[in-house]
């Protein structure tokens, strides 16, 4: 199943201007059928959840603690 720029950008809450440049850059893949540009639905879903999979591993490693230096001495 594929789906319009409209329904793209509709599923990603942007204007369907961004996800026309996002495909120009491509950034989405998408194939062009003459009239309009359709983006495989599946590849899309797919690329959505590695990307927030991602972002979850990010904050994962950003929250963190910082682990204490051991070689630090208090000067007092």
């Amino acid at each position: 199943m594929y789906l319009t720029t409209k329904e793209t950008a509709e599923l990603l809450s942007v204007a369907e201007s961004a996800v026309q440049k996002l495909i120009l850059e491509k950034k989405i893949r998408a194939l062009f059928d003459g009239q309009q540009y359709l983006v495989n639905k599946e590849q899309f879903n797919t690329h959505l959840e590695q990307v927030e999979k991602y972002k979850r591993y990010v904050e994962e490693l950003l929250n963190e603690p910082i682990p204490e230096d051991r070689d630090i001495k208090d000067e007092d």
